[in-house]
């Protein structure tokens, strides 16, 4: 069975970047790895759902912090046994986002820490109830918060279609969600946590606990 190895971080916190140099060096290692984003955007219906809603085509669906956590809760649970598949034949399913975006931005709009009541309805909902796989090792980009905004903005102006959502757009929101990502990494929620400066940081360095657990 392969590990389930997740990158989280901060819009603009360089994961595309980072993951692409990740299987580069797992492959280099002679690792069989396979990729996977959330949300699925274009191939879940609940995803599609969460990004109408994200750019004000829902009404006020995006207002109810736990209605949009079902939603990106749901595009996973469809996605479940795809990843119980990639598992069985790879050595490293590597994820970009997974339950611990829908905690942290969860607790972020409301208020709340990595202690607060709806970090634990979030794992209780999709671990629990949803039966997902649990992570083997969860990766936090953790460059300084204006960095990563400066990038989201950036990328917004260069890329068609790259217009940030009610998420992205909300710098109050992303610093709220980034500390609540650090406090989640520090107490190893759910797996082990790794936490990196930005995607300058060398993949090489963590190929052995990502491929064996030490």
């Amino acid at each position: 069975m392969g590990r389930l190895v997740i990158v989280e971080g901060l819009d603009g916190a360089g994961k595309r970047t980072f993951t692409t140099q990740l299987v580069a060096g797992l492959r280099g290692h002679g690792a069989a790895v396979t990729t996977l984003a959330f949300p699925r955007y274009d191939d879940d219906v609940h995803a599609e759902l969460a990004r109408d809603a994200l750019y004000g085509r829902m009404g006020d669906l995006a207002s109810s912090v736990h209605a949009m956590a079902v939603l990106f809760a749901l595009d996973r649970r469809a996605a479940a046994d795809g990843l119980r598949s990639a598992l069985e034949r790879h050595d490293v399913v590597l994820v970009d986002r997974y339950v611990a975006s829908n905690a942290a931005y969860s607790a972020a709009r409301l208020g709340q820490d990595a202690a607060g009541e709806v970090v634990g309805w979030v794992r209780e909902l999709e671990l629990g109830r949803f039966g997902i796989p649990r992570p083997d090792h969860q990766l936090l980009l953790a460059p300084p918060r204006e960095v990563a905004a400066e990038r989201a903005r950036s990328r917004e102006a260069t890329e068609p279609g790259r217009a940030r959502d009610a998420y992205e757009s909300d710098d109050g929101l992303q610093a709220r969600t980034d500390a609540v990502y650090r406090a989640l990494a520090a107490a190893g929620w759910l797996s082990p946590w790794t936490v990196l400066d930005g995607p300058a940081a060398a993949p090489s360095a963590l190929l052995p606990a990502l491929l064996h657990g030490c």
